[in-house]
């Protein structure tokens, strides 16, 4: 139990010329008295989606278990993270790993609809014109979770998802279906992103203002955050001096991104704000989100950490080529090797992500306790472009209903959709069906 002697709203901001930034959960916002749980500041949970295109290694080439980085050891409690998942290896006993799912309406499709298909389990109609597919998981949670937030959800993705080797059309640009004919486009631009959770002005006249006054957001406020810090303990000034150090740092790298001497080159023009450098744009992104979750501006995310079909090299992994062209490994020692390596810095990545949601104070607990993340892959191996078996993890507390520490493996062939099902009734939302389901993934829940 928390006891405060000030109230302030959970919806309480910090608003200066143009821009208003939500608050982290402070105890402040905890009326004097009251239990946690029986107050609106209560935790609510926060869910990701991670994507990746092109599989992973796993036991489904002609070479075996001898090249499988992907799979785990041992089944139940009882098993030993390979080396893709290791760098998740601290958080274990917050991980679920699932073998034999399958998303039979991505059968067949090579890239084209993997990403669409991936959270709704629902082969497009092609016969219709326009989009035609169903609501994504992400937005079933977001009907019931995310309309009391500035944001119901959060579309991100770390460079364009409009690639020629994907078939650029609706499906494979995108995660994320608000309903069957709406798809929501992922945003890039972390400066985009930026602006659209804190705001810089309404007007073009406000933002000319607003930069010859100041160049940072954390400036407009400065006044309402002193009055603040004023107003609440020492626990909650830790916790509002770190939130705000982060966005100092976001809009610093930002403002960093912008210096880019390009003067001797002729380019087109770039959207402001994208990072050249693919790991600190990779990061930005999930900083962003991490932002929007500890604000609670939005309790929904996803994110396609690389594009379907992305011809993006990975040269300061020592690897020249082409992502989609090494995707086509051939079984080729040294590209399965590559391909292990781009796939294990990919985790490396979503693990310095989870540990920052591990380390973010989040009421009687963590962000991480109050969360659910699930990271995968809508391929399976993608030399040969199937999708069976998924690979696919669950991270998180998900507010104490998940039962991590264990690789379940459910019999052949199980729908994924099971998998969503079983998502939706870890986070309170139960159905009786999700698209093709059979019924919910035994032993993921508490």
């Amino acid at each position: 139990m928390f006891l405060t002697k000030k109230h302030i709203s959970r919806r309480a901001t910090l608003k200066g010329l143009g821009v208003s930034v939500a608050l982290p959960l402070l105890d402040a916002m905890i009326p004097a008295g009251t239990a946690l749980a029986a107050t609106a500041a209560a935790p609510k949970p926060r869910v990701g989606f991670f994507y990746i295109p092109h599989g992973a290694i796993m036991d489904n080439t002609p070479l075996g278990k001898e090249v499988d980085a992907w799979t785990p050891s041992g089944e139940g409690t009882g098993f030993t993270l390979n080396k893709i998942m290791k760098p998740l290896d601290k958080y274990k006993q917050r991980l679920v790993s699932f073998a034999n799912l399958e998303n039979a309406a991505s059968a067949g499709s090579v890239h084209t609809i993997n990403p669409a298909t991936w959270l709704s389990a629902v082969r497009p109609d092609n016969s219709q014109s326009g989009a035609h597919m169903a609501t994504t998981l992400d937005q079933v949670i977001a009907q019931k979770l995310g309309q009391d937030t500035t944001l119901p959800s959060l579309e991100l993705s770390s460079e364009t998802t409009i690639q020629s080797a994907s078939g650029g059309g609706y499906y494979s640009t995108t995660l994320s279906f608000r309903d069957d004919h709406t798809p929501l486009p992922m945003e890039y631009n972390p400066r985009k992103v930026f602006l659209q959770l804190f705001g810089e002005g309404d007007t073009d006249a406000e933002r000319a203002l607003i930069a010859r006054q100041t160049g940072s957001i954390l400036d407009l406020i400065d006044d309402r955050t002193k009055a603040l810090r004023n107003q609440v303990g020492a626990g909650d000034k830790r916790v509002l001096d770190s939130y705000l150090a982060s966005i100092g740092e976001i809009e610093r790298r930002l403002e960093k991104a912008k210096e880019r001497d390009l003067s001797a080159i002729k380019l087109p023009d770039a959207p402001a704000g994208e990072l050249d450098n693919f790991t600190e744009q990779v990061n930005m992104m999930f900083d962003l989100m991490g932002l929007a979750f500890q604000a609670n501006l939005t309790r929904v995310g996803t994110y396609m950490m690389v594009a379907e079909g992305t011809a993006r090299a990975y040269n300061h992994l020592g690897i020249s080529g082409g992502f989609h062209a090494i995707s086509h490994h051939a079984n080729a020692p040294d590209r399965l090797v590559h391909l292990t390596n781009i796939q294990t810095w990919h985790m490396q990545q979503f693990a310095r992500f989870i540990d920052r949601m591990a380390a973010t104070p989040d009421g009687d607990g963590s962000l991480l306790d109050h969360s659910l993340f699930m990271y995968g892959s809508n391929m399976s191996n993608s030399d040969r472009h199937n999708n069976y078996p998924l690979p696919i993890i669950l991270v998180g507390g998900a507010n104490g209903r998940l039962k991590g520490g264990q690789h379940i493996v459910p019999p052949e062939k199980t729908p994924v959709a099971n998998l969503h099902l079983t998502v939706l009734d870890l986070l309170g939302i139960p159905q009786e069906k999700f698209s093709n389901s059979t019924g919910m993934l035994p032993g993921v829940k508490v």
